[in-house]
């Protein structure tokens, strides 16, 4: 089945065109690749009204008989890349009820040319020749909106072109968010857990707890927060006395920085925990060498 859809072509000088695509029955036209194929002109669908004003196009029933700008109609007709010389079609026969079958491109119909604008499938071919196209789903991490003239109009907003003339402009929106960003992370690095920052973009290189009740714990990993800063690395130090090593070792999961430091009860026994996020590996270390062996780690990433 050749399916016939109409559109009316509205280009930034104010006028307009008819235009005809033909695709195949079982696709459908995806609105940013007809915006993208027909730009800088607006295509929005035939009205009735734009029906009664073009009795060739039988509302329903349009086939390429009478199409074209060699036509008497001179409604430009495109086709689907796919519709090539050979290939049979059903189509409507320009009369209501009507249908033309074993109508042959090339034999029985021609247009003034092809249009990328039918929806994109897993598994078509690739438009560079690379093979067959695999559809995944995406992140957006910015935008092009293309507003049109409608605010503009509102606006009376107007520029000179180049013969002088004043015109509406064509306004178009861009941006890249920050925030959208941060989700993309989120969405990409994360476990049961909670965020798995990678550390090329995590907001701290090593995150200090300091899990029990001694003085000596706090002032310990302290020292070793203040070493490691004055090395140069971003710290996050947990210091809260009333918060138990359990909560803690929670947030430090959810928060996901890369690298964890834990100075706790294992203190009395000269070692404090090094943590691997990402791995879940967890080494003993004295604390005189633990500073050390986090800035070859961070650096060595």
């Amino acid at each position: 089945m050749l399916k016939h859809l109409v559109y009316l072509l509205t280009f930034p000088d104010g006028s307009t065109e008819p235009l005809v695509i033909a695709i195949p029955g079982d696709r459908e036209v995806d609105p940013k690749r007809l915006e993208t194929a027909v730009a800088p002109a607006l295509a929005t669908p035939f009205t009735d009204a734009d029906f009664e004003k073009h009795p060739v196009l039988k509302k329903g029933y349009i086939g390429p008989e009478g199409l074209g700008l060699d036509s008497a109609s001179e409604i430009r007709y495109l086709v689907d890349p796919r519709v090539v010389p050979g290939t049979s079609w059903v189509a409507g026969a320009g009369e209501k009820d009507k249908h033309v079958y074993d109508l042959v491109f090339g034999r029985d119909f021609t247009a003034d040319g092809t249009i990328e604008a039918a929806e994109v499938r897993d598994g078509d071919p690739a438009p560079d020749g690379s093979g067959p196209l695999r559809l995944t789903r995406g992140m957006e991490m910015g935008h092009i909106f293309q507003l049109g003239r409608k605010y503009a109009e509102a606006l009376d907003l107007k520029v000179l072109d180049e013969n002088g003339k004043a015109v509406v402009v064509t306004m178009g929106s861009y941006g890249i968010g920050v925030t959208r960003a941060v989700a993309a992370v989120a969405e990409l690095y994360h476990d049961e857990k909670g965020l798995v920052w990678p550390r090329q973009l995590a907001p701290a290189d090593v995150h200090i707890m300091a899990t029990g009740k001694g003085q000596e714990i706090f002032e310990e990993a302290e020292r070793i927060a203040a070493e490691l800063e004055a090395r140069g690395l971003e710290v996050l130090f947990d210091d809260r006395p009333k918060v138990s090593p359990g909560v803690k070792f929670k947030d430090a999961e959810i928060l996901g920085m890369p690298t964890s430091v834990v100075v706790g009860r294992g203190l009395a026994t000269g070692v404090v925990e090094v943590r691997d996020r990402a791995s879940g590996e967890v080494r003993e270390v004295a604390p005189q060498e633990v500073v050390d062996a986090v800035v070859a780690e961070v650096r060595g990433a």
